[in-house]
């Protein structure tokens, strides 16, 4: 008798998903392996649809992306089964990507370019001049190169020929630039790489603003100016970031110790009054206290003028402008340290303060023997958190003093309230700072590597990493 051997089948696929963190990881992974091959796609496809169709709309992108995604989601179903448990990550791996992950890595990126208002890639129409295309519509003739000896330095081009470089092209009315490739120059006559389309009657012409690596070059510039911007924007800083927790802290505290008083009447009231500035939107307290410490017009300096005071300059001298500032945001802030104050109070057992009286322990030692120890477990998170928000508190500073007044020997960016946040935004949004972009990203990214060193040091302070061992 003939035995045969059954064909082997194949092993199924588990459909049980991994356990732990590493199963998490793994999930991520291929998530996100799915995620970026839909986004090369789509972001091929476009461009192939942007060749064949130029007048297709940008939003091909997504169209192509989301299409790739259905045909992906039940291939690496069938490819990974366990999967399909995982997809409702999916969401916020999108998110995540599109609203943290791009961002990190185009002001990366922009750091070592020269992507300024000057650079960015568009059409430069300081320097359009008038132009005409040939029977043929591959030859464009410039009445002249502005700014420039030579077509070639004109058209800012990486070769003397211009091969491959990009020429804009307007009609009439300037209304939707073309961009044409270019073949070479001669003269003042430019050959393009294919035909102009017979719908544009071409009447200007204009280069690329385009912008390029620079290596070092940002970070470069501004260790170079570093006495002028970087170090003292750093140090005021910290001691804003210090300062504002400090004193915040200490009126929260002693608040919030007064108004847990039980004995005391009408203590409900007293929280609530103090509570409104906490529950009024900054923008709108900030604005009032501009209008209140107005040199002139203030209501402050009117009170002190009754007293025999002479008006101070509260936002108009740098050291009382930092004065104005801590003083605000201590308007701002007192209110969060007194409830978060109360709040730990509410844990501490009564029995201590009971047995403390007992053995004639006055309010003062309570207080420091009892609350004082007690309220430091709580305390610390929340002081941290508070330095590093105020690190990075860009709002009162805006809304405040928009980072002035001028100081003598400072870069105009970067004045006497600037902390690096506000200088930051000032080099890349403000006049002042030519809307440097590149230069910008570069202040962001070592205002990241200052945050991380300030951050790694407070959870060591903290014990945080004893805590994560355990």
């Amino acid at each position: 008798m003939t035995v045969t051997a059954s064909p082997r089948l194949p092993k199924p696929r588990s459909v049980t998903p991994p356990e732990g963190a590493g199963g998490v990881m793994l999930a991520v992974l291929v998530l996100a392996l799915m995620l970026g091959g839909a986004v090369l796609a789509g972001w091929l496809l476009s461009g192939l649809t942007a060749r064949l169709v130029p007048g297709a709309p940008p939003y091909m992108i997504l169209v192509y992306l989301v299409a790739t995604l259905l045909l992906l989601m039940p291939v690496t179903a069938r490819l990974v089964p366990w999967i399909t448990n995982w997809y409702y990550l999916f969401p916020a791996l999108v998110f995540l990507s599109a609203f943290t992950v791009l961002p990190i890595v185009l002001t990366v990126n922009y750091a070592f370019t020269n992507y300024s208002a000057v650079n960015s890639g568009n059409p430069d129409s300081g320097v359009r001049t008038a132009a005409s295309l040939s029977a043929d519509r591959r030859v464009v003739t410039l009445a002249e190169t502005p700014e420039a000896s030579s077509l070639s330095d004109y058209l800012r081009c990486k070769s003397a020929t211009c091969t491959g470089d990009t020429i804009v092209l307007f009609d009439e009315e300037a209304s939707v630039p073309v961009r044409a490739a270019v073949a070479n120059v001669s003269g003042r006559q430019v050959t393009l790489a294919a035909p102009v389309a017979g719908t544009l009657a071409v009447a200007n012409a204009t280069r690329i603003n385009r912008y390029g690596h620079v290596g070092l070059a940002n970070f470069r510039e501004i260790f170079a100016k570093a006495s002028r911007a970087l170090w003292p924007v750093f140090l005021w800083t910290v001691i804003f970031a210090f300062s504002t927790v400090v004193i915040n802290a200490l009126a929260g505290l002693v608040l919030g110790i007064l108004l847990y008083n039980k004995r005391l009447k009408g203590r409900n009231v007293y929280r609530t009054l103090l509570f409104l500035p906490w529950a009024i939107p900054a923008v709108i307290s900030v604005q009032m206290w501009v209008a209140l410490l107005n040199q002139q017009f203030g209501i402050v300096n009117k009170s002190l003028g009754l007293l025999g005071i002479a008006a101070v300059p509260w936002l108009n001298d740098p050291l009382w402008a930092k004065v104005s500032v801590l003083l605000v945001n201590l308007w701002l802030g007192f209110p969060y340290m007194m409830t978060a104050t109360i709040s730990a109070l509410a844990t501490i057992n009564e029995d201590l303060y009971e047995a403390a009286s007992i053995d004639g322990a006055s309010r003062w030692q309570q207080i420091q023997n009892i609350t004082l120890p007690l309220l430091r477990t709580s305390f610390t998170p929340i002081l941290l958190s508070g330095f590093a928000f105020n690190f990075n508190n860009f709002g009162i500073i805006y809304l405040l003093t928009k980072g002035g007044p001028a100081q003598e020997g400072r870069e105009a960016t970067a004045q006497s309230t600037d902390i690096l946040l506000s200088w930051g935004f000032n080099t890349a949004f403000a006049s002042s700072g030519g809307q440097n972009f590149a230069l910008a990203s570069a202040i962001a990214l070592i205002i990241f590597f200052l945050t991380l060193a300030i951050s790694l040091v407070n959870f060591r302070a903290a014990g945080v990493f004893e805590e994560a061992r355990k």
